[in-house]
């Protein structure tokens, strides 16, 4: 499992989870949004622009 702060955000995966490869979004402790990776869509929740930009500069990292 790996686990990432950013912002008022914490970004979680698990590596060998079922596909499509993707990412838990969690605000206080609540899911707001699950997001697949592979495709660049949501699949639970709503996605905002502060979010996506989180999960670019992940990606960038090299980290998702």
């Amino acid at each position: 499992m790996g686990k990432i702060r950013r912002g008022n955000y914490v970004f979680v995966f698990w590596v060998g989870d079922h596909p499509p490869r993707h990412v838990h979004v969690y605000r206080d402790n609540k899911l707001v949004l699950k997001w697949d990776l592979d495709n660049d869509k949501p699949m639970k929740g709503e996605v905002s622009h502060q979010i996506l930009k989180y999960i670019n500069e992940l990606r960038g990292e090299g980290r998702l």
